[in-house]
């Protein structure tokens, strides 16, 4: 009994924290699943009939498929930008290779806002105009500094020796990066591709700033929401929520577990 109310304030403080952080979620879902048309307690009675008004708006649906189709093409592309950076200063003797490092991870700290900026005005200045191709290159130069440094941080001299083992063999430069390292990687090529998914499908800032009459679903959230709160908006931040989720889990089914069995 001493022992129980010894842990007490601890167990107080992480219901407080993860209180926090889950409650303005759980309210968001469900209120999403209110009937009347407004968002504010008390609940008044459950109806699924603003997740269907949010399947028969043409204008939230493009916008989902377009996130969808940013987050995965960006994802793709940061994974194998990351790679190729992290098998470069991990096997050659490159000059200023901690410099070249740091220069590769600097993105990770700074401000969306700024880096959105940075390329709005870099992408007038060459002619590139706003679009789902501008934002998708803005999620690439957020999202493949991640990848380098997971990749890179799981690139061992026990892979090194193996790879050397594979050109003894007579393999070529690229069938030892996509027949040997990449297979041994893949873990860690799976992890930075849902993390980044994960990023990208949940930004703003970017999206919002490069992004014109194609936007993504976030952005359309954004506009959604200046015209007032109602569970349309509630059930349309649930989805976006739920597959969140559902990455976070595949990512921790099918890489971490995996990765923590061998």
């Amino acid at each position: 009994m001493r022992k129980a109310w010894r842990h007490l304030p601890s167990v107080l403080y992480a219901l407080a924290i993860y209180g926090f952080i889950f409650l303005p979620v759980v309210v968001l879902v469900l209120f999403s699943f209110q009937d009347g048309r407004f968002p504010i307690p008390p609940l008044k009675g459950l109806s699924l009939r603003w997740y269907e008004a949010v399947w028969n708006d043409r204008r939230l649906m493009e916008a989902l498929v377009n996130s969808i189709v940013v987050a995965v093409g960006s994802s793709l592309m940061a994974v194998l930008l990351g790679f190729l950076s992290a098998y470069g200063l991990a096997r050659f003797k490159l000059p200023a290779k901690g410099l070249q490092r740091a220069l590769l991870t600097a993105p990770l700290t700074v401000s969306y806002l700024i880096i959105g900026m940075g390329l709005l005005i870099t992408f007038n200045a060459v002619g590139i105009p706003k679009s789902l191709a501008a934002a998708g290159i803005g999620h690439v130069v957020i999202n493949m500094p991640l990848c380098f440094a997971i990749i890179y941080s799981q690139m061992g001299d026990h892979q090194a020796n193996i790879e050397r083992a594979a050109r003894d063999l007579g393999a070529k430069e690229w069938q030892v990066i996509t027949l040997v390292t990449a297979p041994m990687l893949w873990p860690a090529l799976f992890a930075s591709f849902f993390l980044s998914m994960t990023f990208s499908w949940d930004e703003f800032i970017i999206s919002f700033l490069l992004t014109r009459f194609d936007v993504t679903l976030p952005v359309e959230i954004w506009s959604l929401l200046r015209s007032g709160l109602n569970p349309k908006t509630n059930a349309v931040g649930s989805v976006v929520f739920g597959i969140s989720v559902v990455l976070v889990i595949v990512l921790e089914l099918v890489v971490f577990r995996k990765g923590r069995r061998s």
